[in-house]
């Protein structure tokens, strides 16, 4: 069964929602090897419309002009794009398609394909949210950027039930960027603080 990635730029206030003036003076190598590691592990890339128009506005251009990002720019044009939108698109991205049906049944589906090596989900953060509470997140990717943004659209919307992870990796870069990989997993046992009575700090 393949996985579903969701790999995001992220402030340390929680605000996935990208600003230029505070992502890209923390893009340093680490960040792009980071980048890279992550859509070498899938084949599909499930996207918002929001982000297709964002990505098509771009990359195909850059892989056109053949500049540095190109090869880069190639990789993703050849990957298989799933559209998340209510509306019908005018796709001029190459290997582009809308998705089908309801958003759960249709990523159910695609994690079920055997041909399928991964499905990655870069930005999209609706997408994400939506496939979080339908539990069909296996990684989360984030990039912490050592900034508070105070504005902009976090991740974690306001709800009922907590999301628990397990850390699977983390690596500090010299930027001050922290690369945070968690997996889903189920709540820990209920404690109190009675329960932790015995790890207070003693004092001196």
């Amino acid at each position: 069964m393949a996985k579903v990635i969701s790999t995001l730029f992220i402030s340390a206030d929680g605000v996935a929602e990208i600003d230029p003036d505070w992502h890209f003076p923390y893009f340093d190598e680490n960040m792009g090897r980071a980048v890279g590691e992550d859509y070498d592990t899938a084949d599909v890339m499930l996207i918002g419309r929001e982000t297709y128009d964002s990505f098509a506005g771009a990359w195909p251009d850059r892989e056109a002009a053949g500049g540095e990002d190109a090869v880069f720019a190639k990789q993703l044009g050849d990957m298989r794009k799933v559209v998340v939108s209510r509306q019908q698109l005018e796709f001029t991205w190459r290997n582009s398609e809308l998705i089908k049906g309801d958003l759960v049944d249709a990523v159910t589906a695609l994690k079920a394909d055997a041909g399928s090596k991964g499905i990655l989900i870069p930005g999209s953060i609706s997408v994400v949210q939506q496939l979080l509470a339908a539990g069909l997140v296996d990684e989360l990717r984030l990039l912490v950027h050592p900034v508070a943004a105070r504005k902009g659209r976090r991740l974690f919307d306001d709800g009922d039930t907590p999301y628990h992870f397990q850390v699977t990796a983390t690596e500090a870069f010299p930027t001050g960027v922290i690369r945070v990989i968690y997996a889903p997993t189920a709540a820990p046992e209920k404690v109190g603080y009675a329960d932790v009575t015995d790890q207070v700090p003693a004092g001196s």
